[in-house]
């Protein structure tokens, strides 16, 4: 693989449903963490297994239920996800993202997003991507016959065996996040000594502003 906010090739996990909400994605219970990594394994834990997980539970003894894609041999490693309308609906929850990509998803690709999950993902680096009904379901296609896409980020195209697929739009705003692998902290420390130099002409053009004396 190459540099993952460029170009990424990878398999495809299918989620067909719509209105994932953020508590399917990661359960209220694992919210007391503000650590980015641990989520993955309560990544849709109700969702995954037979019983209701916990915070600090051992996974590796508990049952799995064997219809959820995730359980399935044949998707195991892939890490593009797709499904359908309004991924990532309900709380606002950062952690969702944070599960999604501690499993090891790089992409997620849907008919559509809830606003405030859509723009969790790019102040994390995980590249969500909006395609059409039809697009998503030529590639629920391609995620049955197991077959590798490739995400090409700077030409906005998604191609499979090095055929083109469809073009994806993004605002080059959040484009450049992903690419340089910025936050919005991350982005404004880009441009500290601008800022600088901003505060520092406006203290002379309005030094009353700045006056903290009481």
């Amino acid at each position: 693989m190459k540099n993952q906010y460029i170009f990424h090739s990878g398999r495809i996990i299918p989620l067909s449903r719509d209105n994932v909400d953020t508590d399917q994605i990661i359960p209220k219970q694992f919210l007391k963490s503000i650590k980015k990594s641990g989520f993955g394994p309560n990544l849709f834990d109700a969702w995954r297994y037979e019983d209701e997980g916990y915070p600090g539970q051992d996974n590796n003894n508990r049952s799995l239920k064997e219809d959820f894609v995730l359980n399935q041999d044949k998707y195991a490693g892939a890490d593009i996800l797709i499904s359908r309308k309004n991924f990532g609906c309900g709380s606002s929850r950062e952690h969702a993202v944070w599960s999604l990509m501690d499993y090891g998803f790089k992409v997620v690709i849907a008919e559509s997003f809830a606003d405030i999950f859509y723009n969790n993902c790019f102040n994390n680096g995980l590249l969500p991507i909006k395609l059409p009904e039809n697009i998503i379901e030529d590639l629920f296609l391609l995620s049955e016959e197991n077959k590798e896409i490739e995400v090409d980020l700077i030409e906005q195209i998604i191609l499979c065996g090095g055929k083109k697929l469809t073009d994806f739009d993004i605002d080059p705003f959040r484009k450049q996040y992903i690419l340089e692998g910025l936050d919005e902290i991350g982005l404004s420390l880009k441009y500290s000594e601008e800022i600088k130099q901003y505060e520092l002409k406006r203290e002379k053009e309005a030094p009353w502003i700045f006056n903290t004396d009481e």
